[in-house]
């Protein structure tokens, strides 16, 4: 197995493109759920993220607000997908050298041949802070709008941008 990127690979990736960043350590967070003490301390936009394989085999990464509802069906038909499940543990260790409950945008550092597809929510995008685990469960790291474009460009990224309330496609630009 190669060796991913950690925690602290990730924090200096992100200073070395510029990114104002606050990183915050607390208990292990596994769901969304488990984190809503903490996001009252947190300012911003939380996320929430699933590594899904598709029915041919490609990967993806949707990138969330954890309070949007998504229904996987009905998203992999408007983004024109095969229908979707959820990555195994294995399968995620490997893609994306992360664990369960540690599934971050972050993450795609450690895929630099850009196998998994990102896909954005645009409501993410419309929070002027947004936050992420830092490739680890047990904090969360918050960056603005142009570190999140930043980061994403770094990782040669172009994301489907989904608006999961009317599962329409957005402009990333």
């Amino acid at each position: 197995m190669p060796a991913y990127a950690d925690r602290a690979a990730l924090l200096s990736h992100l200073d070395a493109l510029g990114v104002w960043r606050e990183t915050r350590d607390h208990a292990p967070i596994f769901t969304v759920d488990e984190g809503e003490g903490l996001k009252r301390n947190i300012p911003g936009g939380h996320s929430k993220n699933l590594f899904l394989k598709d029915k041919k085999g490609g990967l993806w990464l949707i990138c969330a607000l954890g309070e949007t509802k998504i229904d996987l069906n009905a998203a992999a038909k408007a983004m024109g997908a095969p229908r979707f499940s959820f990555g195994s543990a294995e399968l995620l260790e490997e893609a994306l050298g992360v664990t369960p409950g540690s599934v971050t945008l972050f993450a795609l550092l450690n895929d630099p041949q850009a196998h998994v597809r990102l896909v954005l929510d645009a409501a993410l995008l419309g929070c002027e802070i947004v936050n992420f685990h830092p490739l680890t469960n047990t904090a969360t790291t918050s960056i603005d709008q142009n570190g999140l474009r930043a980061f994403v460009a770094s990782v040669r990224r172009t994301p489907l941008v989904l608006d999961f309330s009317t599962l329409t496609l957005v402009p990333w630009d």
